[in-house]
């Protein structure tokens, strides 16, 4: 049994940004984790593979929906905290098909959240002190900008526009309901848009990296002029480590990049680094491969975080401008076929049809 002062439950944890943030971890720790996965389409224990043998770390598949499942894992591993990663945050597969993102992200953060509470309760006054329930949310909940409109602070009205976006709105009231109701030691991180290492290909960065690198068309929605804040995977998880450690339990903080960028300018800077690190003698530049399709259905203009809250209490900041975090993302893409190959299934293919070669 791992002690309830060092081992952390993560649910979603072979998923892009929680296989980073395991990795991150164990490195900066050292102390133990379970990570509680379904394994859907875009779980990939492969992520973790460097982890094989630690006796540090532990994969659970299961589901967040259950219970029994959740309840006992609390009471054998007695973990300190618990990150709560898991979610289905693809906005276009919200749009396609809604009822997946209602159960996992309302129904499974309830359940969560129901267990750990009842779990915290029979912890002592000590373990109870030192317990908290980080739950990772994301900028979406707060709706769109307009070109001049200040960024999202913490304070901002929610005004969600998808049924993502709507999902992980009400796991947020869950979350803040639970320590207002029963001083439950909830702390919420809203993020802006992650990039780097492990992110499953239907996501724009490494969606225009592969297709750049196979010739194939670049499908950029409307006029490619939404804005996004990019914030690099690796800041994300030193961010979720700072609020864990030293967060104000009942808080919320907004994680940012500071790095806004129009979705045209991402993919013209994808090209501008597939060309350099991959030329091919003879060939147009990659940019002339892109393709404006039709936009999908209540695309947000523009999101962007205000982080100086995080800053402020506790003294954290974005390591990686967007141009080296990209550079790396782009490398890493590029130096590992093998995890690319494993990813792109027929069913990934069909999707990407679907979404994108039928927009065109």
């Amino acid at each position: 049994m791992s002690s309830p002062r060092d081992s952390i439950l993560v649910t979603g944890g072979a998923g892009f940004i929680g296989s980073n943030f395991i990795l991150c971890w164990i490195e900066a720790t050292g102390a133990p984790v379970i990570n509680l996965d379904l394994l859907t389409y875009a779980g990939n224990p492969a992520n973790l593979s460097s982890l094989d043998g630690d006796a540090r770390y532990q994969l659970v598949r299961g589901d967040i929906c259950d219970p029994e499942l959740v309840g006992s894992l609390l009471r054998e591993h007695q973990p300190r905290a618990i990150v709560h990663f898991a979610a289905e945050s693809h906005v276009d597969r919200s749009i396609a098909s809604p009822e997946a993102f209602i159960r996992t992200n309302v129904q499974g953060t309830f359940v969560l959240l129901e267990q750990a509470r009842t779990y915290w309760s029979q912890l002592d006054q000590a373990g109870q002190s030192a317990f908290r329930f980080l739950h990772v949310s994301t900028d979406e909940v707060y709706g769109s900008l307009g070109k001049d409109d200040p960024a999202f602070s913490e304070t901002t009205a929610y005004a969600p526009n998808s049924p993502y976006a709507a999902s992980k709105a009400a796991s947020d009231h869950l979350a803040r309901a639970y320590f207002h109701t029963w001083g439950f030691p909830v702390l919420t991180t809203n993020c802006s848009n992650n990039y780097g290492p492990f992110q499953f290909p239907e996501k724009l960065i490494p969606l225009m990296i592969l297709n750049a690198l196979e010739g194939k068309p670049l499908p950029v929605y409307g006029d490619g002029k939404n804005v996004r804040d990019w914030l690099f995977v690796e800041d994300h998880c030193s961010a979720i480590r700072a609020v864990l450690e030293r967060g104000r339990v009942g808080e919320t903080y907004n994680i940012g990049g500071n790095s806004e960028r129009a979705n045209i300018d991402v993919v013209t800077s994808i090209c501008d680094l597939v060309d350099e690190l991959r030329p091919q003698s003879g060939t147009p530049p990659r940019s002339n491969l892109i393709t404006y399709v039709a936009d999908r259905p209540g695309h947000d203009r523009r999101y962007a975080i205000d982080a100086s809250k995080i800053a402020r209490e506790l003294e954290w900041k974005p390591a990686q401008q967007f141009e080296s975090g990209l550079r790396r993302t782009v490398r890493w893409y590029l130096d590992h076929a093998a995890w690319i190959d494993s990813v792109r299934t027929g069913a990934y293919r069909e999707w990407i049809a679907k979404n994108y070669t039928e927009r065109s």
